[in-house]
């Protein structure tokens, strides 16, 4: 599984340092390493490792543009966790947060399927403890290999999956790419509880939408939501499963927000909204996993995208 991707087992983390103590405390002087290597299958937690992970949150880097480039996309998203994680480490850590680096997992000689063993396993051992994984990826490729991960390490409880996606991401094709993981995860996950929240009409062929229904997947179009209570969209998607899979695909929200993504939106939905949504999640307490996909440096401004990313890392952890 290691022959064809990388795996960096820390960030180099570096931001301001205003001082020392807790009432400086920034995201670059605080999060560890974690302290289990998550590539490794059946790997075993002590008591003591159990406590420290019990309630924290881990962050975890899939650098991937393989799925942006089989779906012909513009690539470049291979580099987002670097660019994310560095716009993360001058942010100042929310109050008696407990957080943990658990590396960086880069797709290598194409192989995007090696990559999601790779990711899957992470994700499957992570989640297995008691801490909230948050995953920045990469193109969307990267919610299949985390979702699966989170099957694996959830016996029978139930996932619903909210996406917060102008696309709906259910292309079907003849390998893996940017625009299949949710059909992907459809073919292998019964039931499959998936809402999408952004959703562009013109950004989504017919085929699409029939696609959508077929599947029994619950939308909300950008010029719904501005009309729509946010928070009852989330709480009727969250109120028949056990755990939530939040996706959020920075494509969702406005190009003058979010230029530095594949496919930029010429609408697109609000920032406050987008994250009113993701507080609404949080406050389920069912939210075990979340990926923060498609940031692409290559077409960002003064780093626009990746403080967004960051800014939705630091909401989240606020919210746990």
């Amino acid at each position: 599984m290691l022959d064809t991707m990388s795996y960096s087992p820390t960030f180099s983390w570096t931001g301001r340092n205003d001082g020392e103590g807790p009432e400086h405390a920034r995201w670059f002087n605080t999060i560890k390493p974690l302290p289990i290597n998550p590539l490794e299958e059946n790997s075993s937690l002590d008591e003591a490792t159990a406590k420290e992970l019990s309630h924290s949150v881990t962050i975890l880097g899939f650098a991937s543009d393989e799925g942006v480039r089989r779906n012909h996309g513009r690539v470049g998203a291979a580099e987002g966790p670097n660019s994310a994680f560095t716009a993360l480490g001058s942010l100042a850590v929310p109050a008696e947060t407990r957080a943990y680096d658990a590396g960086i997992i880069s797709v290598t000689d194409a192989d995007l399927e090696g990559g999601h063993k790779a990711l899957s396993t992470a994700v499957a051992a992570i989640t297995s403890t008691d801490t909230t994984c948050i995953v920045v990826g990469g193109g969307h490729e990267t919610a299949y290999g985390t979702h699966m991960g989170l099957v694996r390490s959830s016996d029978s409880a139930s996932i619903g999956i909210i996406n917060f996606d102008a696309h709906f991401d259910l292309r079907t094709a003849d390998r893996p790419t940017s625009g299949t993981p949710f059909k992907q995860i459809s073919q292998e996950v019964d039931p499959f509880h998936y809402t999408v929240i952004g959703i562009s009409r013109p950004n989504n062929t017919k085929v699409l939408f029939d696609e959508a229904d077929a599947l029994g997947v619950t939308y909300a179009t950008e010029d719904e939501l501005r009309h729509a209570d946010i928070a009852e969209i989330i709480s009727t998607a969250a109120r028949d499963v056990d755990i939530l899979h939040v996706s959020i695909d920075l494509d969702v929200l406005p190009a003058g927000v979010a230029p530095g993504v594949s496919a930029p939106a010429a609408v697109g939905v609000d920032l406050n909204t987008i994250r009113d949504g993701l507080a609404a999640c949080m406050q389920t307490g069912k939210v075990r996993l979340i990926d923060i996909v498609e940031l692409n440096p290559t077409y960002d401004i003064d780093n626009r995208t990746a403080k967004v990313a960051a800014r939705l890392i630091s909401d989240a952890t606020a919210l746990m």
